[in-house]
Order: C-alpha cells, then structure tokens, then sequence
C-alpha cells in the first residue's frame, strides 16, 4: 500500500503541473488550451538538446526547456491566439488543435521518432520503512512542489497575481480599473508555457522522450483539471493528486498499460454529474 501511495503522489505531481497550466489559462482566457500536451514534448526536447548535445547539466537544461517552452506559448498567442480574441471559446479551442499538430509535426521533424532520454547518473533506489522511492522520484517531488508554491505565492502576494484573479472575475471590470490585460495575458500564456515545458522535463525523467508524449497525457491533463475545477488553478492540483492516486489503485485489478481507462471513465463521471469539478463553482452565465 505504501508503494502504491508513493507511486500515486508521483503521478499526481507530475500532472499537476500541465494541470495547473490549462487550468490557469482557461480561468483567464475561457477556453480549453488544447496545445498543452505540445509544450510539454516541445519543453522535453528543448532539455534534452541541451542537455545531451551541448553537455548541460539537467538543472540548467530544465531551466533552459521552461524558458523555452514560455517563449514557445507567448509566440502561439502573438502569431495565433491573440487575433483571436473575443471569439467563442469553441474557435480558441479549434485554433489550438492546428497550433498543437503543428508544433508536434515540427518536432518529429526536427529529433526524429526515437525514443530518448537525459544523460544523467544512474541511482540506487531508496528504502523509507520497505517502501521504494527512486532518485527520479525524489526530483520530481522537489521540483513539483518547488513549482508550485511559487505559483501560489505568485498568485497570492504579488501584484501579477492580483491582476490575474481580477480578469478571471470579470475582465471588463478589471480593464475599467486600470489592469493592462494583454500584458497579464502575456504573462499567464509565460508561465503556462514554463509549467507545461517543465513536466515535460518530469515525464522524460519518469520514462523516456519522445515526440507523442504530450499526446499521451491529454487525457489525463484535461481529467485532472476538470474533476478539481479547470476554472480554479490551484484546485486542478488537487484534481491531479486525486487522479494519480485512482490510476495507481486501479493497477491492483489492472495492468498497468490499462490505467488510461480510469482517466476516461473519471472524465466521463464528472461531465454528467459535476462538470465545474469537484472543488471549483458552478458556472453562471448572465
């Protein structure tokens, strides 16, 4: 049991934060960034260059990969988003499905389809009370919750953070008393990028990088922050520990390749009972 909770905590974390990213823009901008899973490979693979062909060590690579993967979404709304604005979130929501082909396509045909993966040191495993914890997994925690108490802090004490509840209240309001909303629009699609780019680096360190990899967490991204609330950011946190934790209990009476079936029937769940998820409001239109 203690395995299968370690296990669980690490899935959650790793969703968390591409949970966290969509959950923040959709809270501003109204729709569901389909793109997500796009600057997650985008941002493995910026780290992996870095890290494997110019002989960065990880840290610095990882940083280089979030900064990429912001400037990567910045330049999708300039190029994309932005002249878009004020359409229904139905055509955001068609328009990040061509952004999301394309940046997959451009990858696969910059690396490559080969699986790849970090030039870091191979680690013994940990033991805490015959409980199993990996090097791997104890990066991924720390990075995880390093990242995130940031962006609680960002939005709880700062001037950035104020701003970004103001226009996820009501934007015409927060434009009336004087909040520069592209420029807090610019910085939310920053640190959506960051975030997304820096699962990828979690991903590719739990398993492998490869150019189909931001598509196999779609489902479970996109689950995670609707069963917390896509419109509350930080409840998308939770919604993600709560779905790791089902995936990982569901491999008692699954194989393991078979976990994507919970996320599906969570998703399923949540759209006919409770689709403003667990933790979030219901949504009212005026």
């Amino acid at each position: 049991m203690g395995q299968l909770i370690v296990n669980g905590l690490t899935t959650g974390l790793v969703l968390a934060l591409p949970a966290l990213a969509l959950a923040l823009s959709f809270s501003v901008l109204r729709f569901a960034n389909y793109a997500i899973g796009a600057y997650v490979t985008a941002g493995a693979f910026i780290t992996w260059w870095v890290n494997v062909r110019l002989g960065a060590p990880l840290w610095a690579a990882a940083g280089a990969g979030a900064a990429g993967g912001a400037l990567i979404a910045m330049a999708v709304d300039w190029l994309a988003y932005r002249r878009l604005r004020g359409r229904s979130g139905l055509t955001l929501l068609v328009a990040s499905m061509g952004v999301a082909i394309a940046l997959e396509n451009v990858i696969r045909l910059l690396a490559g389809n080969s699986p790849r993966s970090f030039d870091v040191a191979v680690a013994r495993p940990h033991r805490f009370w015959g409980v199993r914890v990996n090097h791997e997994q104890l990066v991924i925690a720390g990075v995880a919750l390093g990242a995130l108490a940031l962006v609680w802090l960002t939005f709880r004490f700062t001037r950035l953070g104020r701003a970004m509840r103001a226009i996820a209240d009501n934007p015409s309001l927060a434009a009336a008393r004087g909040v520069e909303t592209e420029r807090v629009i610019l910085a939310v699609w920053a640190l959506s990028g960051a975030l997304a780019a820096l699962a990828g680096v979690l991903v590719g360190l739990d398993s492998s990088i490869e150019p189909q990899m931001g598509w196999n967490y779609l489902l479970p991204v996109f689950t995670a922050a609707i069963l917390g609330g896509i419109a509350s950011p930080m409840a998308a946190v939770a919604g993600a520990l709560a779905l790791g934790m089902a995936e990982e209990a569901a491999t008692l009476f699954l194989a393991p390749h078979y976990r994507m079936i919970v996320a599906f029937a969570v998703m399923a769940l949540l759209l006919m009972l409770r689709p403003w998820g667990l933790f979030g409001a219901k949504w009212m239109q005026r």
